[in-house]
């Protein structure tokens, strides 16, 4: 067998399970039940079929992306969902011996990226009260790390930091490239974007995978200081996107009332939901984004088979630091809460914890 170079010998993939999944009610990785704007669906139809033979062409794609965020278009990159786009900052800027900087629990994705790299991995734990570790990034930065990720809102926690202090570390620290990760930014309507074109360091991640329903076509966005963006297209393929991403993209862009009308009933179904899980005396958090973490009475792995057994998926947290006993509960349409709830009550008795 020929080894692979040390890094990636010594690598645990980042694996989600994501086989098997369609026929249930999926509230386990945050995506739309609803689906995209019909006008994502009339566009692909009407694709002649001469189309699907001919390489992508991506011209009005970053164009689209700038305007509805209200930056001038050098300022956007395209990507192959945000995942291409973390993939790509640690190609560009993570070395070898390197400090990658950044929370845990986080998105998952972040640390084999890094390993990839050589990195040195530093992660600062969130306290038992889920708030982010500011003090203790702060003093982390003193000693010059080459990336640090912050994860706005955090996935999974749910914790909100507001931009005008990711944008103070970022100050605190101009040689290290200070990434956020606002996927859920379109249920927070708080991003560090406007303050990010003042700084050379900082990059922000936007998806339209969650609210807009593209999840499947995989596309994001990287927004930042147009140096940054340059560099991150040079290790980016020369047709990474698919077509179907780009002419669905442009449509759902278009549309923006659909994605407003999903949000607005995903916030007010959250509302109604952490309102019960309360009644019931149900721990559960989360300040940002369409999802609570939720801890059960008992064992949340168990929980989460029963819920599967009724046809609803939830993310286990289980073994995870700070929030193992607790699961990650989507948000989605009212109806699916409710039958979330209806599902849940006959394995959480009530009472079963304090709720906080």
């Amino acid at each position: 067998m020929i080894r692979a170079k040390a890094e990636v010998e010594a690598l645990t993939p980042y694996v989600a399970p994501l086989e098997g999944r369609r026929p249930l009610l999926r509230l386990d990785f945050n995506e739309s039940n609803v689906g995209p704007s019909p006008r994502v669906l009339e566009a692909i139809r009407s694709l002649p079929p001469e189309a699907y033979g001919a390489y992508p062409e991506y011209a009005g794609l970053c164009a689209a992306y700038a305007e509805t965020v209200g930056v001038p278009e050098r300022h956007v990159e395209a990507f192959n969902g945000v995942d291409a786009a973390i993939r790509a900052i640690f190609d560009a800027y993570g070395e070898k011996g390197g400090t990658f900087l950044t929370t845990a629990p986080t998105f998952g994705y972040y640390e084999p990226c890094a390993q990839q790299q050589g990195m040195v991995i530093d992660e600062v734990l969130y306290p038992e009260d889920l708030r982010f570790p500011l003090a203790a990034i702060t003093r982390k930065l003193e000693s010059r790390p080459r990336l640090l990720f912050v994860c706005n809102p955090n996935n999974p926690t749910g914790t909100l930091l507001e931009p005008s202090t990711i944008a103070a570390l970022a100050r605190s620290a101009p040689e290290t490239l200070v990434v956020v990760d606002e996927l859920y930014v379109a249920f927070t309507g708080r991003s560090v974007v406007p303050l990010a074109l003042e700084l050379s360091n900082v990059v922000a991640l936007h998806s339209l995978s969650k609210a807009a329903g593209l999840a499947a076509l995989r596309l994001g966005f990287a927004i930042g200081h147009p140096t940054i963006v340059e560099r991150l297209r040079r290790v980016t393929g020369p047709y990474d996107i698919n077509m179907f991403a780009v002419v669905a993209g442009k449509a759902a862009l278009a549309d923006p009332d659909h994605t407003r009308r999903y949000v607005a009933e995903v916030l007010a179904a959250r509302d109604w939901t952490v309102g019960e899980l309360r009644r019931l005396g149900v721990r559960c958090a989360g300040e940002g984004g369409n999802y609570l973490l939720v801890w059960p009475s008992g064992d949340c792995e168990a929980a989460a088979r029963a819920l599967r057994d009724q046809g609803i998926l939830v993310r286990s947290m289980a073994r995870k630091p700070v929030i193992d006993g607790s699961f990650r509960l989507t948000i989605g349409t009212l109806a699916d809460m409710r039958r979330f709830m209806s599902a849940f009550s006959t394995i959480a008795p009530p009472h079963s914890r304090s709720a906080r």
